[in-house]
């Protein structure tokens, strides 16, 4: 058998891929628990200094794997259903949106239920032309998982949000990016070379800088403008004593490019 993520490292890029094309690239126990290992194991590496989340075939995650879901539904560990979402949903979207460097979703296909999730914790999606999103919830009779509660109303507003979890639909790739669910939109055979430049970009930038601008915005959403400051501050003096802040300094100075180290 095939692992159901994949996980590569290479040249500061960490690209976690679901691998289940075969199931729509759907989340059984299986992959859910490799999937918290391999968001876990990059949000610790610092040879990783992106993130890439992506899936294999046609669709890039439609969430739960229903067909497991029936199975534990019918057996007499059906509190199984109910314990995923806090041994699996919340720390792998939590670790996800935390880590301290950029994260990208490379939608290489349809994004459904706490794979849209997923996708709206990433700080970029690029998404291919193909592509769509379904905040498919309600249409099995679910509340929302996977943070998009809180994610999702920070990207089309409280109203819109609500429209689109209560009549769930397939949102196409051009309408994705008018409501602001899609930070670019591709031609689906562009779409890794497109995420890989991007990728790249970001991986030889200050990683720590990025990180703590991508802390700095989380933090705020969720507080007051005074503690924003406040923790705008302590992200400075963080930032202020890295090595690459020195070295951009230097490279200013004397009218240089600036190497990055994520140091």
């Amino acid at each position: 058998m095939s692992e159901p993520v994949l996980l590569d490292v290479a040249d500061g890029v960490a690209t976690i891929t679901f691998n289940r094309p075969d199931a729509m690239n759907s989340l059984d126990v299986a992959t859910k628990e490799a999937l918290l290992d391999a968001v876990r194991s990059v949000a610790d590496d610092p040879a990783a200094r992106c993130v890439v989340l992506t899936g294999t075939g046609r669709a890039f995650c439609v969430g739960q794997d229903l067909k497991q879901h029936i199975e534990i539904l019918q057996s007499e560990s059906s509190d199984q259903l109910f314990r995923t979402v806090d041994e699996h949903y919340n720390p792998i979207v939590s670790t996800l949106a935390g880590m301290a460097k950029p994260v990208v979703a490379a939608v290489n296909g349809v994004a459904a239920g706490a794979g849209a999730s997923l996708a709206f914790a990433c700080d970029l999606r690029i998404v291919a032309d193909t592509a769509g999103f379904n905040l498919a919830f309600a249409g099995v009779a679910l509340s929302c998982d996977t943070g998009s509660s809180f994610t999702l109303q920070r990207l089309v507003g409280p109203a819109r949000a609500i429209e689109l979890m209560y009549q769930p639909r397939t949102i196409k790739a051009d309408e994705a990016l008018a409501l602001g669910l899609a930070t670019r939109v591709v031609p689906a055979s562009d779409l890794a070379a497109e995420v890989a430049a991007l990728a790249a970009s970001l991986a030889a930038g200050p990683t720590v800088a990025l990180g703590a601008i991508r802390r700095s915005i989380a933090y705020a959403a969720g507080h007051t403008f005074d503690e924003a400051l406040a923790f705008e501050s302590e992200m400075m003096t963080l930032t202020g004593s890295t090595a690459d802040h020195a070295a951009a300094v230097h490279a200013f100075v004397n009218k240089e490019k600036p190497v990055f180290e994520g140091r």
